[in-house]
């Protein structure tokens, strides 16, 4: 396919899936006008909306990278799956407002019925084809091919069994599947057993991006640098929201709310997960085009470094508070705001000498060979300083080069001295 006809087909799907949330935007207000007491309208809020902007990127990089390396899969991937994701709000909000006002649009809970199965081939397509032919578009052996056509049939078969496995819809107000067989348990059961399968899929799927970074090196393991670093802020930030809501109803149940009705900071988590998908699009958009790619081992570094930093600084901030106010409570009997100044003073005066130790451990821990280059440069700086002999400070230079750049060859000539022989 040439680079003009999938600028055609591309930039119109992405503009597709664009008009496609604005109409959810115009549904959200309608189904949120809807002047019934208790409508399904009011339990969308406008944040839960908005969350859904991230995903947009995945249209747009995926038109841009499908009209400029047509002949890459990856780039079709995410315009697909940008697509089916815009596809599924508007299915919520549709459903939603035909039900608060019945007889507004037609079959409401027949559209509701399809966004049931329809999350099964959008999460397929980002979590196993995605990991499965980056960055290339093309399997990493032959061997991979029975996983490809296994994972294409798991998906359709848990597409089938979702959309027939009968009850209600969540969120809809007791509105059952109008396609699923009543009286049935077995499509229920054969479901659960083909999602422990998709799941197998998705984990040799991601098996598979390992073994690549592994036999790979140079620009291609840049490249799974940029799409690993993404994906691990979607998986920290959800096991986040996991472990913090398990320990706020483990020593605090009367802040974490029920199971049918979740506090609003436990919302506001989940919701944060949803927000970094977006990086994941933009990410792979990076690494396929090959724009700045070097860049990602800065951005590792830092974000290692600050991430490790802020969570230091937190605990002793939040340490430091809790021990002064006991040690003030038991001295005078009294809560003293002196504590939160002496704490915030403290967190001040370590962040600097704390940073620099934190990017010495960093740099010692996880990027070896550019901690000793640096402390090779430092003791060849200090030996600088005090060697007169030009012969001897020559072997010395030669010895570092070879030691941090580590060239194939390295020869040093002094001028303007003729009888100075080359130092190899």
């Amino acid at each position: 396919m040439s680079a003009r006809l999938a600028s055609w087909l591309a930039w119109p799907l992405a503009g597709l899936s664009v008009a496609i949330f604005a109409a959810s935007l115009v549904l959200y207000v309608l189904a949120r006008s809807a002047p019934v007491p208790g409508s399904l309208g009011a339990s969308r809020t406008l944040f839960d909306l908005l969350v859904s902007v991230p995903f947009l990127a995945f249209p747009v990089i995926g038109a841009l990278l499908a009209s400029r390396r047509p002949r890459n899969p990856i780039g079709w991937i995410c315009l697909a799956d940008g697509f089916l994701w815009a596809l599924l709000g508007l299915f919520d909000y549709y459903s939603v407002y035909g039900l608060d006002k019945p007889g507004s649009v037609p079959f409401p809970g027949a559209i509701a019925g399809l966004g049931l199965w329809l999350w099964v081939p959008t999460v397929g397509l980002l979590a196993i084809y995605l990991p499965l032919l980056f960055p290339d578009g093309r399997l990493l052996s032959r061997r991979w091919r029975p996983l490809a056509w296994f994972s294409g049939a798991v998906i359709g078969l848990l597409s089938v069994t979702e959309g027939l496995t009968p009850g209600p819809i969540a969120d809809l107000g007791g509105v059952r599947n109008p396609f699923g067989l009543e009286g049935q348990p077995w499509v229920a059961d054969a479901t659960n057993a083909i999602l422990m399968m998709f799941l197998l899929c998705i984990l040799a799927s991601t098996l598979n991006l390992i073994m690549r970074y592994r036999r790979s090196g140079g620009v291609v393991r840049q490249q799974i640098k940029w799409i690993a670093f993404a994906a691990s802020f979607v998986g920290l930030g959800f096991v986040t929201a996991m472990v913090t809501g398990l320990m706020a109803l483990y020593f605090a149940p009367e802040i974490s709310g029920s199971v049918d009705t979740p506090p609003l900071w436990f919302d506001f988590l989940f919701s944060v997960v949803l927000l970094s998908f977006g990086g994941i699009p933009v990410a792979v958009g990076v690494a396929v085009l090959k724009y700045r790619l070097y860049d990602i081992d800065v951005i590792i570094n830092r974000a290692l470094v600050y991430g490790s930093l802020t969570a230091t600084l937190a605990l002793v901030y939040f340490g430091s508070v809790v021990l002064l106010q006991r040690t003030f409570l038991f001295l005078t009997g009294e809560v003293s705001q002196l504590t939160i100044v002496a704490s915030t003073l403290t967190i001040a005066a370590l962040f600097n000498p704390l940073r620099r130790r934190v990017q010495a451990f960093v740099d010692r821990c996880f990027y070896r060979k550019k901690y000793d280059a640096a402390k090779t440069l430092e003791a060849f700086s200090n030996k600088l300083r005090d060697e007169t002999d030009l012969d001897q400070l020559g072997d010395e230079l030669v010895n570092v080069v070879s030691g941090t750049v580590q060239p194939v060859h390295v020869s040093l000539w002094l001028k303007p001295a003729a009888h100075r022989r080359p130092v190899e």
